[in-house]
């Protein structure tokens, strides 16, 4: 489980090509580092990933042909950067909001809307996820726990404070860019029961 509070950004630094499969070797911050083991999660924009190998700070990720295909981390090239958030602990806070690292789509950035204090991004819907969107509600956005403001068929709104700026790469991205999207598990769970239910009635 991860909380959608990102520690850090890692750098990829090398990426190893394979049939169907691919290695991604990526710096870790130093803070990142203690404790971390073969088989630990560490979720890369969201996506829950793996260690393989750990030599230093470098670090490595198996991804297969599925999580290529379904989220951004296959589009990503040496020298870019993605958020980190090692996986949550018995007794650690939950800063944002509880997250699986399953990502269930990806999102076009649409607009980004900037003044002197405040940032908004406006994201695509993607087909099959409108109806676990609502204002107030949560939303994973590259790994990073976000109120959704406005929310319409079409589109999502989230307002990003100076903090997620500065520690994550929605400080970066352009209209174009690509994002992994999870919903809120809980909202989905109540979503699905209630349409399971009203489904089975006469």
């Amino acid at each position: 489980m991860f909380t959608g509070i990102v520690q850090g950004q890692g750098t990829l630094l090398n990426i190893i090509e394979k049939a169907d499969f691919r290695t991604h070797v990526v710096t870790l911050p130093d803070e990142l580092l203690p404790g971390l083991a073969l088989g630990a999660s560490v979720a890369h924009n969201g996506c829950c990933l793996t260690v393989t190998a750990i030599d230093g700070d470098k670090v490595s990720f198996d991804l297969m042909q599925e999580t290529l295909r379904v989220t951004n981390l296959g589009q990503l090239k040496v020298g870019d950067q993605v958020n980190l958030e090692r996986a949550a602990r018995f007794g650690d806070d939950i800063g944002g909001h509880a997250m699986s690292g399953h990502i269930m789509g990806m999102s076009e950035l649409l607009e980004r809307i900037e003044t002197e204090t405040n940032t908004t991004l406006r994201f695509a819907v993607p087909e099959g996820l409108n109806k676990y969107l609502f204002t107030k509600g949560y939303i994973g956005v590259d790994g990073i726990s976000l109120t959704l403001g406005e929310v319409t068929a079409e589109h999502f709104a989230v307002h990003l404070i100076p903090e997620t700026l500065s520690r994550t790469n929605l400080g970066r991205v352009q209209p174009g860019y690509r994002a992994n999207l999870e919903v809120d598990p809980q909202t989905q769970a109540i979503v699905d029961t209630v349409e399971r239910v009203l489904a089975r009635q006469p």
